[in-house]
């Protein structure tokens, strides 16, 4: 069910102007490629922007996300600059990299989000947090979805010292589709952004028209199909990943941030 509203384009008063985004790959949208999108990656941030955009001509839109950052990176490299951009608005997604990776304790992870949200928070602007997703229908991950949980808590409760907007991918049943996924399985695919985005604006009261996206059919595949497709998987994503972290090296390593500076989330699309 989708949200109308009588305003035209640029009619509808926002209570922001200047929305950055900070965080890992969630946020600089891996999964959903665009050609036409800055760094050739929409996601649900650019989603989300083009629809404030719509709402507001003077709307201004950054973000600084990168790929791989644990949240200890994301507060030393994109807090103090995100700070220096003057957002009335921000989006932080950060320490599911952390909270992944083995013998991590989603408790101290916590500890170093409360530290980058109050220092966020000192700015005025509405901080925008997200949960993590329940990740019960991924057998690789169904082991650490305690973890998932207890920082999600966390999560609720830095929100509710700072007071914080939510956006609840943990309550988000469509998540729990594999066809709202990319193939690599760790981030989301176009479906996917696009329901983060309605959610985002969900959570922030916008009324908007941006309406659902239908999945395609599920696959009729037996078995034998799975399993062959399972061991594609583990060779051409996860071992690559396992690899990185024994290596201690990042898939965001010489990567920049793909907006650095606010401007226009409308983009020219062809096709």
């Amino acid at each position: 069910m989708t949200e109308e509203h009588p305003q035209t384009p640029g009619d509808l008063e926002l209570p922001w102007s200047r929305f950055v985004a900070i965080g890992d790959s969630f946020t600089e949208g891996v999964g959903d490629p665009d050609a036409d999108s800055p760094g050739g990656l929409r996601g649900w941030a650019d989603r989300f922007a083009e629809v404030l955009n719509e709402l507001n001509d003077e709307f201004a839109y950054a973000n600084l996300a990168v790929r791989g950052k644990l949240i200890q990176q994301v507060a030393e490299e994109q807090v103090d600059a995100a700070l220096d951009l003057r957002p009335d608005l921000i989006s932080v997604s950060a320490g599911g990299n952390d909270v992944i990776r083995p013998g991590s304790d989603p408790d101290e992870v916590a500890v170093k989000l409360d530290r980058l949200v109050e220092r966020l928070s000192s700015g005025g602007a509405t901080v925008m947090l997200f949960t993590g997703v329940d990740v019960a229908f991924q057998p690789v991950f169904r082991s650490i979805r305690g973890k998932v949980a207890i920082y999600n808590e966390n999560v609720r409760k830095v929100a509710s010292t700072y007071d914080c907007v939510v956006v609840d991918q943990w309550a988000l049943s469509e998540l729990q589709d594999s066809r709202y996924w990319a193939q690599d399985r760790l981030h989301l695919n176009a479906l996917g952004h696009h329901t983060i985005a309605r959610a985002a604006l969900r959570a922030l009261n916008i009324p908007n028209d941006l309406a659902p996206m239908d999945p395609p059919p599920l696959p009729a595949i037996d078995w034998r199909q799975a399993r062959k497709e399972d061991v594609v998987w583990a060779r051409e994503h996860f071992v690559p990943w396992v690899i990185r972290r024994i290596k201690h090296v990042s898939s965001g390593d010489d990567v920049e941030a793909k907006r650095p500076q606010p401007g226009s989330a409308r983009v020219a699309r062809h096709g």
